[in-house]
């Protein structure tokens, strides 16, 4: 029986489907197969450790983030949906449970009577800015800790040349209701 390090790529692979003998993956499938493990499991904890510390699960606090940091702390629910990388019927049911927290409220768009924008409430704020530490402690821990400089650098260049091109529409990425024309 062989023994892996914690470094070995073998410690974190899952075991293949319907690999029989002769059959090899093709170049590149265990970068794959690492890059989904540590995701997986980097985001497990930390969604643990939001739910624990402050009731709030990571794709809530992200949505909670995302609308903070949009102009006037408000955020078409379709562009919502793009940046937490959820289903329009996905971020429907996120904002349901955040305005029943009263940590959002849904707005009707001013110019746009079909538009709908999420909007942060000061107790939404302050929830988000009392989960931002321990968010924050668990990505250094598990994730910017393990890494140098360099590999940070390299990293953040390759996923930026994968992410890039599957970007949504440009045109969906205005934040806000469209202003009344002039």
């Amino acid at each position: 029986m062989a023994v892996t390090s914690p470094t070995d790529p073998e410690a974190t692979r899952p075991a293949s489907r319907g690999r029989g003998a002769g059959v090899s993956d093709p170049p590149g499938i265990d970068a794959w197969r690492t890059f989904l493990v540590a995701h997986a499991r980097i985001t497990r904890r930390l969604d643990d450790e939001l739910q624990a510390a402050h009731g709030l699960s990571l794709a809530e606090y992200d949505a909670l983030l995302q609308i903070a940091t949009a102009p006037n702390r408000r955020v078409r629910m379709n562009v919502l949906a793009e940046r937490v990388i959820l289903s329009r019927s996905g971020i429907t049911r996120l904002v349901d449970r955040l305005e029943a927290q009263g940590a959002v409220e849904r707005i009707a768009c001013e110019t746009d009577a079909r538009g709908q924008e999420a909007r942060l409430t000061s107790e939404g704020l302050d929830r988000l800015r009392a989960a931002a530490r321990t968010h924050l402690d668990g990505v250094h821990r598990y994730f910017l800790d393990r890494l140098g400089p360099n590999e940070l650098a390299a990293l953040q260049s390759s996923l930026g040349s994968v992410a890039a091109p599957l970007s949504g529409d440009e045109r969906t990425t205005h934040e806000g209701c469209a202003p009344a024309e002039a």
